[in-house]
């Protein structure tokens, strides 16, 4: 798949707000003494984390194409 410049600037976008997103989380998991909102809080990271990963994986093949330069 080959990806518009400003598609791969959209990715990059996404990629920097799940990233501050996923800090924001781990972050604030500390300071929050509720369990149930620690237990939300936690699954955020893991899904965030994910995430990440498929957008690394995303923007590393359509490197590797020649998609985006």
């Amino acid at each position: 798949m080959s990806y518009a410049l400003h598609e791969a600037l959209e990715l990059h976008e996404i990629t920097a707000f799940k990233t501050l997103c996923l800090t924001k989380s781990k972050t604030m998991k500390g300071l929050v003494s509720d369990e149930r909102l620690k237990q939300i809080m936690q699954q955020d990271v893991d899904l965030s984390t994910r995430q990440l990963q498929e957008l690394r994986e995303v923007l590393t093949k359509a490197k590797q194409r020649g998609d985006m330069k």
